[in-house]
């Protein structure tokens, strides 16, 4: 059984005036955020205020870098070349790190959303891309990947540092790849029901697909998503389900591989 994982969450997704998920209330519940950099979402004013309350709460701060497209918020796929994608991804970080350095912090982590994220998990060398991207602008930042994915394998080829994620309100494919959120049941939102599976994920060490079949895993982190209907509920149910069996709430190290 697992003693102790990192919560984590996406946020700083608002743009101007419209507002997006509760990120004040989220802060103070997870351990590491991953915040937007003004493609999907977000935009400078809001990267700075997101990281500042981070900062203020002690969370984590991580560049959460998609695809350009803000109308559908990052979730739909678009084709690029490596290159492309390499350079997507370093610029991104590069504006992250500049807002989190303006709001007292720093950038310790990337995670890769949406679209590009799902892509990554099927697609090793465009994976290999991003991250050489993003090694290249920091070559210490840790690579928070989908676990048992292309991006895993890909991390662990560089040899960068990296914590392997799970996805407490999505459900699992047999080949360990999130659900299109299209289809019945892909988002979960009985909080009953994640902290169940959650739990039983941590017990085994192993993603549990919608089937039910196990596929055995390294778990350094859970992620919540900050848009998701009832997000912070679920967030602290998932937190005091954690607790009561002993589980600490802790940022993960991102050790690189053996």
């Amino acid at each position: 059984m697992i003693t102790s994982i990192d919560l984590n969450a996406d946020m700083g997704e608002s743009f101007g005036p419209w507002l997006m998920g509760a990120d004040e209330a989220l802060l103070q519940i997870i351990t590491s955020a991953n915040i937007a950099c003004g493609y999907h979402a977000g935009d400078p004013d809001v990267m700075a205020r997101t990281m500042a309350l981070a900062v203020e709460a002690g969370v984590g701060i991580g560049a959460h870098p998609g695809f350009p497209d803000l109308q559908g918020f990052g979730r739909r796929r678009m084709q690029m070349t490596l290159i492309e994608a390499r350079h997507l991804v370093a610029y991104q970080l590069g504006a992250a790190q500049a807002i989190a350095r303006l709001a007292g912090g720093q950038v310790r982590h990337l995670k890769l959303h949406g679209a590009l994220a799902n892509m990554a998990a099927e697609d090793e060398a465009l994976a290999r891309a991003c991250f050489e991207g993003a090694l290249a602008v920091d070559p210490d930042i840790i690579v928070m990947v989908i676990a048992g994915t292309a991006q895993a394998r890909a991390a662990t080829t560089l040899g960068a540092r990296m914590a392997q994620e799970i996805f407490a309100d999505r459900a699992y494919t047999d080949d360990g790849l999130l659900m299109d959120r299209r289809l019945p049941g892909a988002v979960i939102h009985d909080a009953d029901q994640v902290c169940a599976r959650i739990l039983a994920m941590l017990q085994s060490s192993a993603i549990i697909t919608a089937t039910g079949t196990h596929l055995p895993t390294q778990i350094d982190t859970i992620c919540l998503h900050g848009d998701t209907a009832g997000a912070v509920k679920l967030a602290q149910a998932l937190r005091d389900s954690l607790r009561a069996e002993g589980i600490r709430l802790q940022t993960f190290s991102g050790n690189r591989p053996s």
